[in-house]
């Protein structure tokens, strides 16, 4: 062999160790998932803790009381998967699909929910949300997440929602107002700055000392909702419902937008009378 060729034959063995390793693939196929779920006995839950399933498509499988803590499932199609009563805690679930996927009481503590597309999530049994069947989210990360659902009553305290795209559609509502809402849920000490919340829901809200600085709020519903100590730096509250709201003790209210000294928000007390924000301060009159 010339001195040429073994030169070119040395640097492309040297081009091969030096380019970056491929993704590891996913420890299963989706069959080989399916055929686990059958093989359970009645009433069996499965166990994937730590297994990686990233990219597989898992839709409509049920998982129902299985162990998936630290698994991942990036970029996963999770459509109408079921994962009640599911241990996903510390699971990595960004980038993935999970339309109508099932979490009702699932456990995400600390798992990662960046960039997952998340709409119509199945949280109750019935209509209306309740507690004891609300997902468990404490610290999850939904930023830049796509959140159209109903999460009431959900535990959401501590959990990163920076960048979430939560607004409603006005353009797309055929089937009746759909956005995110979060009725009764614990969002203390969350971090929604930046966070899409136009026409949201979050009556009696807790986002007690929450991060809200320049979150989009306009149309949303704070009504009843507790504000205090939350930072609204910078945020659009143009025609954002804070009726009973706790919110005198937030912060920022005096750069929130709509809510200036011109066009102070009205709104009906608990006791009947009127109160308003005017220099961010509540003032009763």
């Amino acid at each position: 062999m010339s001195s040429t060729r073994c030169l070119t034959a040395a640097w492309l063995i040297a081009l091969a160790l030096l380019a970056p390793l491929p993704a590891l693939s996913a420890d299963f196929t989706r069959e080989q998932v399916a055929d686990q779920l059958a093989a359970l006995p009645a009433g069996g839950r499965i166990n994937l803790a730590g297994k990686s399933l990233g990219g597989l498509d898992l839709s409509r499988l049920d998982f129902t009381g299985g162990d998936l803590h630290g698994a991942d499932l990036s970029g996963a199609n999770l459509f109408a998967a079921k994962f009640q009563d599911a241990n996903l805690t510390g699971a990595n679930l960004s980038g993935a699909s999970m339309g109508i996927m099932n979490v009702i009481r699932a456990d995400l503590t600390d798992a990662n929910l960046s960039g997952a597309q998340m709409f119509g999530l199945v949280t109750s049994s019935g209509m209306e949300t309740s507690r004891r069947e609300a997902p468990i989210m404490v610290r999850a990360n939904l930023s830049g997440a796509r959140v159209v659902s109903r999460l009431g009553h959900a535990d959401l305290t501590g959990a990163n929602l920076s960048g979430a795209k939560m607004s409603a559609d006005m353009k797309n509502q055929s089937m009746g107002l759909m956005r995110a809402e979060f009725p009764g849920a614990n969002l203390t000490g969350a971090n929604l700055a930046g966070a899409e919340l136009g026409n949201a829901l979050l009556r009696f809200t807790n986002l007690t000392g929450a991060n809200l600085t320049g979150a989009d709020l306009h149309q949303a519903d704070f009504i009843g909702a507790n504000l205090a100590g939350a930072r609204l730096t910078g945020a659009n509250a143009t025609g954002t419902n804070f009726e009973a709201a706790e919110i005198k003790k937030a912060i920022g209210l005096e750069s929130v937008k709509g809510l200036d000294s011109t066009g102070s928000r009205r709104a009906a007390g608990t006791n009947g009378t009127s109160r308003r924000l005017l220099r961010g301060r509540l003032a009763w009159f």
